[in-house]
C-alpha cells in the first residue's frame, strides 16, 4: 500500500459518492424494500472500498463494485436473520447480483433509479412532513443535521422522523414500484418540492459545508429532466426546471473575483449562462401553453422577470406584484408574500412595503432571514436608519453565509 493509491482510492470512492450514491441506493431500496439496511450496505461498501482498493487497484467500474458489495451485505444480513423476508425476494436480488456482474465486466453503468425511490418517499403512507428531508437523505446522501435548518427542525427531531419514516416503509411493504399513471399526479407535488429541496441545499453556501454538495443543483435539474420526460404532459415538473435553471444560469455572478456576494440587481449579466437562460425560457413557455397553472410556474415567471429587468426590459413593477398575488393564492408559506412587499415598495414606495411586511405573521417572520434582509433594506430606503441597522443584525445573525453576512454588514454602514 502506498500513499498514492491511498490517495487515489480515496478519490475514487469520493467520485463515486458524489455521481452516483442516490442511483445505488435507489437500486438497493428497489429489491430490499428497505431504506435504512440499503443505505447501512452501501455505508459498508464505501469502507471496504476505502480498505482495497489501495491494495488491489480502483475497479474499471467503482460504482458496479460498491453495488455488488452491498448486495453481499444485505444477503449477508438476511441469511443471519437481521432481516425477514420472503424467499422470492432473495431469489431475485441473486438474479439482479447475476446482472451485476455481467455489468460490471461489460463496463454498462449504473441504471438510474433516483426517480423511482423520490415517488416512494411521497407515498401517502409516509407522513408529510417526512417525505422531503427523506428524499433528500436517501437519494442524495445528506444527513439530518446538513438539512435541519432548511426544513425548520432541529436535527434530533428531523433525525428520528426519518428513522420512523423508513420503518414506516418497511413494514407496510410500501411498493417499490413506479405509481400507476393515476397515481402520479397525486405523489407530483411531493416530488417536485424534493427536488427543489435538493437544489436549494446545493445553492446555499453555509459555513463549514461540504463544498462539494455544490453539485446537488446539477443533480436536482437532472433529476427536473427526468421527471419531464416521465410526465411530458404535466406542466409543473417543466416549471420546476425552468426555475432551476433561471437561478443556475446566475450562478457565476452570485459573487466577485473576491468571493464577495453580489445581489440579483448588483450582478454582471456577462456572468450570466445566457444560453441557460433562454432554455428556461423555452421550458416555461412550454408549461404555459399547456394551460394548468401551478406554483413552479409562477415561481418560475418571477424569476423570468426579475431577469429581465435586470437585463434591460421594461417589467412593470405592478407585474411583480401580481405575479407574487398568485404565487400566495397557489402555495401558503413566508416567502411569497415577502418578495410580494418588496414588489410592491418598487411599484408605491418603501412605506408600502414595510406596511405589508409589518402585517405578515410575526412568529413566522420571526427566524426568517430574508424577511429580516428585506425589512433593513425598505427601511433603510424608507429613512429609519436606527431600525434598518438593528434588523440587518438580525438578518446577519439569520444568515449561515459569511459572505452574505458581511455584505448585510457593509449595507448597514453605508445607512
Amino acid at each position: 500500500m502506498t500513499a498514492a493509491g491511498i490517495e487515489a482510492a480515496r478519490l475514487a470512492a469520493e467520485r463515486a459518492a458524489r455521481r452516483s450514491y442516490g442511483r445505488l441506493v435507489a437500486i438497493l431500496s428497489a429489491r430490499s424494500r428497505d431504506i435504512a439496511a440499503s443505505e447501512d450496505a452501501l455505508a459498508d461498501a464505501f469502507a471496504r472500498a476505502l480498505e482495497r482498493w489501495p491494495h488491489d487497484g480502483v475497479p474499471a467500474n467503482p460504482e458496479a463494485w460498491l453495488l455488488s458489495v452491498a448486495r453481499h451485505r444485505l444477503l449477508d444480513d438476511w441469511r443471519h436473520g437481521k432481516v425477514r423476508d420472503e424467499a422470492a425476494q432473495t431469489l431475485l436480488l441473486l438474479a439482479d447480483e447475476v446482472c451485476a456482474e455481467d455489468g460490471d465486466r461489460s463496463g454498462d453503468a449504473v441504471p438510474d433509479e433516483r426517480l423511482r425511490l423520490l415517488f416512494v418517499c411521497a407515498h401517502p403512507a409516509v407522513d408529510a412532513a417526512a417525505r422531503a428531508p427523506l428524499m433528500l437523505q436517501a437519494v442524495l446522501g445528506l444527513d439530518a443535521a446538513r438539512m435541519a435548518g432548511a426544513f425548520l427542525s432541529a436535527p434530533a427531531t428531523l433525525g428520528q422522523r426519518l428513522v420512523r419514516a423508513k420503518a414506516r416503509i418497511r413494514t407496510t411493504a410500501i411498493g417499490f414500484d413506479y405509481p400507476r399513471a393515476a397515481d402520479l399526479p397525486r405523489r407530483l407535488a411531493d416530488v417536485l418540492d424534493g427536488i427543489y429541496a435538493a437544489y436549494g441545499t446545493g445553492w446555499d453556501e453555509v459555513d463549514g459545508a461540504d463544498p462539494t454538495r455544490r453539485g446537488l443543483t446539477l443533480e436536482a435539474i437532472e433529476l427536473g429532466e427526468i421527471l419531464c420526460q416521465l410526465m411530458p404532459r404535466e406542466p409543473e415538473p417543466l416549471g420546476l426546471l425552468a426555475l432551476m435553471l433561471f437561478c443556475e444560469s446566475r450562478a457565476a455572478a452570485r459573487r466577485d473575483d473576491a468571493g464577495a456576494y453580489v445581489p440579483l440587481d448588483a450582478q454582471d449579466v456577462g456572468r450570466w449562462n445566457l444560453a441557460m437562460h433562454a432554455r428556461a425560457e423555452q421550458q416555461l413557455r412550454r408549461a404555459h401553453a399547456m394551460g394548468v397553472l401551478g406554483p413552479y410556474q409562477v415561481e418560475a415567471a418571477i424569476q423570468s422577470a426579475h431577469c429581465a429587468r435586470r437585463l434591460g426590459a421594461p417589467v412593470p413593477p405592478q407585474a411583480l406584484v401580481a405575479l407574487y398575488d398568485g404565487l400566495i393564492a397557489l402555495r401558503a408559506g413566508i416567502s411569497a408574500p415577502v418578495g410580494r412587499a418588496c414588489a410592491l415598495a418598487e411599484a408605491e414606495g418603501a412605506a408600502a412595503g414595510i406596511d405589508a411586511l409589518d402585517r405578515l405573521d410575526a412568529a413566522e417572520a420571526a427566524g426568517y432571514q430574508p424577511y429580516w434582509a428585506a425589512r433593513a433594506h425598505l427601511l433603510g430606503r424608507a429613512g429609519r436608519g436606527d431600525e434598518a441597522r438593528q434588523a440587518y443584525a438580525r438578518a446577519a445573525g439569520l444568515s449561515g453565509s459569511a459572505a452574505v453576512r458581511d455584505w448585510l454588514a457593509a449595507a448597514a454602514r453605508r445607512l
